[in-house]
């Protein structure tokens, strides 16, 4: 198979997968929108409880391929709510480790229970073995984007608009080169 074919399957596969992750998130806030819940704060609930030991901010973006940042306003939001706590790092101490509170729990619950019959219904006619192949396929990809087999390619053109940025940014802050 030539590379400019794989590079065309694999750009409609990526261009499908964000198609996929929007409609997604937004079934999944349609979903738990009555628990108080949104789609990021179940999947952060859920990296929560799934790791059954409690986990700073760091350790949940990591498992979840997100920044920190954006799960630290997650978790703050899940704070706020009472569906979350911090907890005193015994390893760190700037890092507090996140907990779900019995609120959290419950809502966690409750999502759960919604998931597995709308899930079912989602894949009701979609072979097991066409589900496996995706899967492994979308793990394989991913496992690569993770250990940086692939690094990101950027052109010339690309390279010197960054540096150009980058000195307009050092210029806008004071710092000059």
């Amino acid at each position: 198979m030539d590379v400019i074919h794989v590079s065309e399957n694999i750009t409609r596969l990526i261009l499908q997968v964000f198609r996929l992750n929007g409609r997604l998130l937004a079934a999944g806030d349609r979903l738990v929108a009555d628990l108080g819940l949104t789609s990021a704060r179940w999947q952060v609930l859920g990296a929560i409880s799934f790791a059954h030991t409690p986990q700073s901010v760091s350790n949940i973006a990591r498992s979840m391929g997100l920044t920190r940042q954006a799960v630290q306003r997650t978790v703050n939001e899940l704070v706020v709510s009472g569906l979350a706590e911090f907890a005193p790092n015994p390893h760190h101490q700037r890092a507090q480790l996140v907990m779900l509170t019995k609120k959290g729990s419950v809502a966690f619950d409750g999502a759960m229970a919604r998931q597995v019959p709308w899930a079912s219904a989602l894949g009701a006619g979609v072979r097991a073995k066409d589900l496996a192949t995706v899967e492994h396929v979308l793990s394989g990809l991913t496992e690569r984007l993770e250990t940086a087999d692939v690094p990101p390619v950027r052109n010339a053109r690309s390279e010197r608009r960054s540096r150009i940025h980058a000195k307009a940014r050092r210029r806008s802050y004071g710092h000059t080169r």
